[in-house]
């Protein structure tokens, strides 16, 4: 009998690595584990070659006058 992952079970399998590699580029962990659920290893080449997004510079930094880098 042959032992084997079905492609069912790697393709959620792969959708639950893609949000955790997506939460650590802090992008949102649901829509990529639906984008993982739709494209599979195609998601995962997006997620590891895009960048993640810059930090959004929040109003605080700019109430004291100066400008702080990130």
């Amino acid at each position: 009998m042959d032992e084997y992952v079905s492609s069912g079970t790697f393709w959620f399998t792969l959708a639950v690595i893609n949000a955790g590699l997506a939460e650590q580029k802090n992008r949102s962990r649901w829509i990529w584990f639906l984008v993982s659920i739709l494209l599979g290893p195609i998601a995962t080449v997006l997620i590891v070659v895009w960048r993640a997004p810059e930090p959004a510079v929040s109003a605080k930094a700019y109430s004291d006058g100066y400008r702080y880098r990130t």
